[in-house]
């Protein structure tokens, strides 16, 4: 695991609603090297939250994201505290300013990354969990000249009313500090009491009443629920993750949808419809975020796309990394969509 990056300068990117963040930057990082006709990319998008590094659990050798067989590029979300975001735009986008970013505006920006930076013209695959598989339907909608397969799994194409409510409890929980004041909070002091009451809340979704039936977290070295509560979920958004980046993301995640992709006019199905990717949906079983039941209705209008369930009982985590079983399962199914012919074959 490394915290080193690449830095791609954007230049003046002007965001789908009208702002235009001057000097904006993409964090990204690569495994692999890239061939010499260039038909061996990746491109892995980072989740909510997330970090390059947070990805590597899928990337390694004999793994289907092999960097000795493929050129795999993990661009970081704008908004993620690496790539422009609240926390290091200067005035006056910086902090609680800082201008909504849609799911289209981030694959624009990677757009840019590859084509500019690379040169490339065609990508092999795109895959990713959570907000990453909202940025990988967006990464096919948006360049569907481009993406040959996609592998989306615990993320959808557009975020269901029931999320956006689980979203609202999120934001609430932080924003309820009185530290927070607005997002203008003072450097270095840090609403951390909305942060625990976030942790919270997170706790009750990102894993299925299942898991915690099963005390599941045990495997994981927690010795009690509320160890699991404090040592799993409150140091997750204690390390370092800016309270406005959250949000910047959150609005993001509440606001995706691949029918607002220009051209499509808020049409979910139409841009759906759109897809030439080869495509494999994997949503985990009792996933309470992106319940299988939305995917199927999403697979149901992308042509030839392939619905393929994780099971078990690891919610939306199934697509963390932590469970072997439903890491090998997500594995297995790229590995398979890889030896597909792509849709632009």
């Amino acid at each position: 695991m490394s915290s080193d990056h690449l830095t791609f300068q954007l230049g003046d990117f002007t965001t789908q609603h009208g702002a235009t963040l001057r000097g904006a930057h993409l964090a990204y990082t690569t495994y692999g090297e890239l061939n010499a006709d260039k038909s061996n990319v990746i491109v892995y998008p980072t989740w909510y939250s997330g970090r390059h590094w947070d990805n590597e659990w899928l990337i390694g050798p004999g793994m289907a994201l092999d960097p000795a067989e493929y050129f795999i590029i993990v661009p970081n979300m704008l908004g993620n505290g690496l790539s422009t975001s609240p926390s290091n735009t200067p005035p006056p986008y910086d902090r609680a300013r800082f201008p909504h970013i849609t799911v289209y505006d981030q694959i624009e920006a990677q757009h840019k990354l590859v084509t500019e930076e690379f040169g490339i013209e065609k990508i092999q695959l795109v895959t990713g969990w959570s907000m990453g598989a909202g940025q990988t339907f967006q990464w096919a909608v948006s360049h569907p000249e481009m993406v040959e397969r996609i592998a989306p799994f615990c993320g959808s194409p557009r975020t269901s009313l029931h999320n956006k409510v689980f979203l609202e409890g999120v934001k609430a929980a932080l924003t309820a500090d009185a530290v927070f004041n607005g997002g203008w909070y003072d450097e270095g002091k840090w609403p951390t009491t909305g942060l625990r009451a976030l942790a919270r809340v997170y706790a009750g979704w990102g894993f299925s009443q299942a898991f915690y039936w099963e005390k599941e977290y045990e495997k994981l070295g927690y010795t009690s629920l509320e160890d699991f509560l404090i040592g799993f979920w409150e140091g997750f958004f204690l390390d370092g993750r800016d309270p406005n980046n959250l949000l910047a993301m959150l609005w993001t995640w509440q606001n995706g949808d691949v029918g607002l992709t220009p051209g499509f006019g808020g049409d979910t199905e139409a841009a759906l419809g759109s897809i030439k990717a080869t495509t494999l949906d994997m949503p985990a079983e009792k996933d309470l975020y992106f319940p299988p039941e939305d995917e199927a209705w999403a697979v149901s209008h992308i042509p030839g796309a392939e619905l393929r369930v994780i099971p078990g009982i690891w919610g939306h985590f199934a697509g963390g990394g932590s469970s072997p079983e439903d890491t090998a399962f997500i594995d297995t199914g790229i590995r398979e969509l890889l030896a597909k012919p792509g849709g632009l074959a």
